[in-house]
């Protein structure tokens, strides 16, 4: 289904601003279709908990909300509450097995319009949050983000970057790559 073999694990450290060092982890692999992204993000839905964060960052039309679409399929949203990119809104709440907080932050330009807006609280609540053009808002998130990065390769297919520093991610990963070698 999905070619993994660009770059298995490619670990790098960053020192943050207080002095800490993180160790980030990528994969990165080929999708071949919507499909594949879709069909690849219900299955990471299925390892999703209330609080937990997905980051999606690329060009327009590289597939966040494709993406997005296949993550409220997997949280079991109903078929009536068709998810869309909520660019004007900024923000839709879509009610699954867990609540779905979809932002789009591609018109906002600075980090305190999301605060004003009291976004940066949902980050910490009781659903999963997809996040679209979450550079934007950065120094707001919390650290155990897992971000995905999609790159146009042709018409179909896409480059997903996915990229995460903390254990509990580490399993989670684990988890989907294994679903989705069966």
């Amino acid at each position: 289904m999905i070619n993994q073999n660009i770059n298995r694990f490619s670990p790098l450290v960053r020192i943050g601003g207080w002095g800490f060092f993180e160790i980030i982890v990528k994969k990165n692999f080929v999708v071949r279709s919507e499909e594949e992204t879709a069909n690849f993000a219900k299955i990471v839905a299925s390892e999703l908990f209330p609080g937990d964060i997905i980051c999606l960052e690329g060009d327009l039309g590289a597939g966040k909300t494709t993406f997005t679409q296949g993550v409220a399929s997997g949280l079991e949203v109903p078929d009536d509450q068709y998810v869309t990119s909520p660019s004007f809104a900024i923000m839709h709440q879509y009610d699954g097995k867990i609540p779905l907080y979809h932002f789009d932050f591609y018109r906002l330009g600075m980090v305190d319009e999301i605060i004003d807006l009291g976004f940066e609280e949902l980050f910490y609540g009781e659903g999963v949050c997809v996040i679209e053009w979450a550079e934007r808002a950065e120094e707001i998130l919390p650290r155990n983000c897992l971000t995905i990065h999609l790159s146009i390769l042709d018409e179909q297919q896409r480059k997903v970057e996915i990229s995460w520093s903390d254990d509990l991610w580490q399993k989670k990963i684990d988890a989907i790559f294994s679903k989705l070698s069966s």
